[in-house]
């Protein structure tokens, strides 16, 4: 039987890929990470609080006009050591760091990643045919992260709680449009339409939701906010 199970909410002195970090809060988590040789990156109005030895600087993405057709930022923030940096959303819910082996990715929901190390690389693209009823298309962007020949991390924030599931080969789970936060790139995602009808009052209206098929891991949130909303 398929179980999604909750991802911890509070992690202290945890290190991975070079950096050191801690993630603490209950409504609206902080990730904070402690800088040496290794340097992150993230969206600069999530800042929260730095280091005075603490660089900041920017950093270019590949893909530079897609991204400024997509609505995505074109520049980043790169932070370096010696020091700390603190990021946060502007949002409820929960901070999911996800540790990359070389040669892993891992796929997440727009806007909702919050910082990467430097080993990982990071770029956009458009999956057609995924029905999001909340933005009215039949497409999405998803962010990609790949850790090409060092481990890297990619920390994601989800909105409300967030619970992962592992899905064996052709084994399939059905999440609603809104639901779904990362995914490895091995597992496929299609749309499921299931028209409701209320016999002699007719149709009683639609469901649509996103049938996701392994193998892999699916990341779950509990609440979604479109990120525009929140960011605008």
């Amino acid at each position: 039987m398929i179980e999604p199970v909750l991802k911890k909410t509070l992690v202290r002195d945890e290190t991975f890929a070079g950096v050191t970090y801690h993630i603490e809060g209950e409504l609206v988590p902080v990730l904070q990470i402690i800088l040496s040789d290794t340097p992150v990156f993230f969206e600069h109005h999530i800042l929260l609080w730095k280091s005075a030895s603490t660089r900041i600087g920017a950093k270019a993405v590949k893909g530079l006009l897609r991204r400024a057709i997509s609505g995505m930022p074109v520049l980043l923030t790169s932070a370096h050591g010696p020091g700390r940096v603190a990021v946060s959303r502007d949002g409820t819910g929960q901070i999911v760091p996800i540790h990359l082996q070389p040669g892993q990715a891992i796929d997440v929901r727009e806007h909702q990643y919050l910082a990467a190390t430097e080993q990982v690389s990071y770029s956009v693209t458009r999956i057609k045919g995924i029905m999001n009823w909340v933005f009215g298309g039949n497409s999405i962007i998803v962010d990609q992260f790949r850790a090409e020949t060092t481990p890297g991390i990619v920390w994601v924030h989800g909105f409300g709680n967030v619970f992962e599931v592992v899905l064996d080969a052709h084994e399939s789970i059905d999440i609603e449009p809104g639901g779904w936060l990362y995914k490895d790139p091995t597992v496929s995602m299609k749309t499921q339409t299931q028209n409701l009808s209320a016999g002699l009052f007719g149709s009683a209206g639609s469901f649509f939701w996103n049938r996701m098929t392994g193998p892999g891991r699916v990341g779950i949130q509990s609440l979604y906010i479109p990120t525009l909303a929140v960011e605008a």
